[in-house]
């Protein structure tokens, strides 16, 4: 499975984004699904898919 990343940073702005690590104090390594960091600003978020939306549809419209 391939993840999809972002093109910019949602504070900054920047570019420069990466899959957000965290080790743990075994020095394991896990990347929490969805989660990146910014290493302009030094911020980690997450993004969710939550699905695809319906286009609007007009009562009576029979196209």
């Amino acid at each position: 499975m391939s993840r999809v990343q972002p093109f910019h940073c949602p504070f900054c702005g920047d570019e420069d984004l990466r899959p957000h690590e965290v080790v743990a104090a075994d020095g394991e390594v896990t990347s929490p699904h969805g989660a990146w960091e910014c290493r302009s600003c030094l911020r980690a978020f997450s993004l969710k898919f939550l699905g695809l939306l319906r286009p609007a549809t007009t009562p009576g419209a029979d196209g």
